[in-house]
């Protein structure tokens, strides 16, 4: 019986997030008259493994001039404009976390986002160092 209740908690979690997405999309409508891209709404921009960076880099200069704070929501992207705002949903369980773009990574094949150490955490990376990811764009920077 417990099983039973546990698979439909997690099928109830799963089933929120394009209920999640669309409410997303009207605040993001209502806050931006021109609206955002449905099309990376929906669709993942972007599908592959996020790690994170902390420690060795807290303090340091961001490529885009900020210093860099490990327990800030922020993110290194290798080409999204600075001060995109995504969603990086962890492909494993669902749970999510929203972050900044303000630095350039990660240079590792195959890794499409570093995580400051806050967001890692928040997303349940921090022990494992990786996760497979999708990135949905929600809102593009400069």
């Amino acid at each position: 019986m417990q099983v039973l209740v546990q698979k439909a908690q997690k099928a109830l979690h799963i089933s929120r997030l394009p209920l999640l997405m669309a409410m997303a999309t009207l605040l993001i409508t209502a806050c931006n008259p021109t609206g955002p891209d449905l099309s990376t709404m929906w669709e993942p921009y972007e599908r592959g493994i996020a790690s994170w960076y902390g420690e060795d880099y807290h303090g340091s200069t961001t490529a885009n001039g900020e210093t860099y704070d490990m327990e800030s929501m922020t993110a290194a992207h290798r080409t999204l404009p600075f001060n995109t705002v995504v969603r990086v949903v962890n492909r494993e369980d669902s749970s999510a976390v929203t972050v900044r773009i303000n630095n350039r990574g990660p240079f590792v094949e195959g890794r499409v986002i570093d995580l400051s150490r806050k967001a890692a955490r928040e997303i349940g990376i921090i022990e494992r160092g990786l996760v497979e990811v999708d990135l949905y764009i929600m809102e593009k920077g400069d």
